[in-house]
């Protein structure tokens, strides 16, 4: 999975607090920037609070490979697709870049499961997101 073949990015700055005492970002933080990097994208993309729609995604599944490390302070950009986009949850693949390298440093799926706000009862995926991911959506890897 190279960087340019990611049919989105969103980047998020790296801080002084995601290195640990051995120098490079915690395996932790990656898990962070997962959540960030799509959360983020879908604020900026359907341009909107996405906190305040009538039905949310939840974390269901997150897993990552790790490849190499990451530092600070150079900014990480998280390469996004979606590999399924059902009818009420939706699976993301995540590269993690960093610098020049078109090779990610990390990989990682992450699954919302769309869910009402009020008794968290599982829902589809509201239209202004589905409109957001479709042009996202590639073939599993």
């Amino acid at each position: 999975m190279k960087l340019q073949d990611q049919p989105a990015t969103y980047t998020i700055s790296t801080r002084w607090e995601d290195e640990d005492v051995y120098g490079h970002v915690n395996n932790v933080k990656y898990y962070s920037y997962f959540d960030t990097a799509v959360n983020g994208f879908l604020m900026r993309e359907t341009r909107s609070d996405i906190r305040r729609l009538p039905a949310y995604g939840i974390v269901a599944e997150t897993s990552c490979r790790f490849l190499r490390e990451l530092r600070f302070p150079l900014d990480v950009v998280a390469g996004l697709s979606v590999t399924k986009l059902g009818s009420s949850s939706v699976v993301y693949e995540i590269g993690l870049y960093q610098g020049d390298d078109p090779e990610p440093a990390a990989i990682g799926r992450f699954v919302h499961v769309y869910v009402t706000g009020e008794d968290r009862k599982v829902t589809p995926v509201p239209a202004e997101i589905r409109a957001v991911l479709e042009p996202l959506v590639i073939s599993a890897t």
